[in-house]
């Protein structure tokens, strides 16, 4: 199958990122809210970091059309991802493509469950770091695309490939998605509470809180049937430390958005009970997160 149309559904921070790399080989469209929109469309989208480059694309605010041999990556927040695909159910094709590429766990059978067989559905994960400054303009940090791999899954990392995104195919994508997962429960939570950088939570004063939230999530993991490498507290440490962006539930909370923590830390938690695992450090941090969104949601005084 060669696609003729790439939809970039959710074009934040990451989507954004996509879109801009593919654009120079692909059709594509970044589907994302009204002010980014409107700045790309007339402006071009401003990406910094890794690559500088200003790109020309098409912007919309919704899909309003699936033409034959479209793929579809998703990269709204986790928990908008039901109403993304209610939204685009009845336009959907048997040829329709949703590549996943979301943080969180349980992200899949969230879109299988709305779309049914309407759609071939493949999961990704991205180590991409971005931010988004304001409309128009994303920041970002370069890294890999990881997909499950089958047929349809080795063309599109040939189109990954041949626009300058590292891709690579897996034959354990639940392993993948854990270990990131693993990752994200550590960064996420601790950036947004202390609103630092990711890089800063690698302390030696914050030792014992990251390392009991990876045990706990490879405790969780290992009761699902997940296989985790050794000496994987020190790994984290290792590739937290040479992360300089701030992470996405810290951009949320600072932004007063909703976060992801429910298909994180809350996840793991819910898995954990599933299991009868407890999960005391990740169910502390899902709270903390929790009152931050609850906090944010309170009118502010001058």
């Amino acid at each position: 199958m060669n696609f003729d149309r790439i939809l970039i559904l959710g074009a934040g921070a990451i989507g954004s990122v996509y879109g801009a790399f593919l654009s120079g080989n692909c059709g594509v469209t970044l589907i994302g809210n009204k002010a980014h929109v409107e700045a790309v469309n007339s402006k071009g989208l401003s990406i910094s970091g890794d690559v500088h480059g200003t790109f020309h694309l098409k912007a919309d605010t919704e899909i309003r059309e699936i033409p034959e041999k479209t793929l579809i990556i998703l990269t709204t927040k986790a928990h908008d991802s039901a109403i993304a695909m209610e939204r685009i159910n009845r336009l959907l094709k048997k040829d329709t493509v949703i590549l996943i590429l979301q943080n969180g766990l349980g992200n899949e059978e969230i879109v299988r469950h709305v779309i049914g067989s309407k759609a071939r559905v493949l999961r990704g994960i991205t180590t991409m770091a971005a931010e988004f400054f304001k409309p128009g303009e994303v920041r970002f940090w370069n890294g890999e695309t990881i997909i499950e791999r089958d047929a349809v899954a080795e063309e599109i990392a040939g189109i990954f490939e041949a626009s300058m995104l590292r891709t690579r195919l897996s034959d354990d994508i639940d392993s993948e998605i854990w270990s990131k997962a693993v990752v994200n429960c550590v960064i996420n939570p601790l950036t947004a509470v202390f609103r630092v950088r990711n890089r800063e939570i690698v302390a030696d004063s914050l030792a014992t809180v990251r390392h009991q939230l990876v045990r706990e999530c490879v405790a969780v993991g290992k009761a699902e049937g997940i296989t985790f490498p050794k000496d994987l507290e020190k790994e984290i440490d290792m590739e937290i430390s040479n992360y300089t962006n701030f992470s996405s539930m810290c951009q949320d909370i600072m932004k007063g958005k909703r976060t992801e923590i429910d298909f994180l830390n809350g996840k793991i938690v819910e898995l954990g009970r599933r299991n009868h695992v407890p999960t005391p450090v990740n169910e502390t941090f899902v709270c903390f997160i929790k009152f931050l969104e609850e906090k944010n949601e309170l009118p502010r005084e001058d």
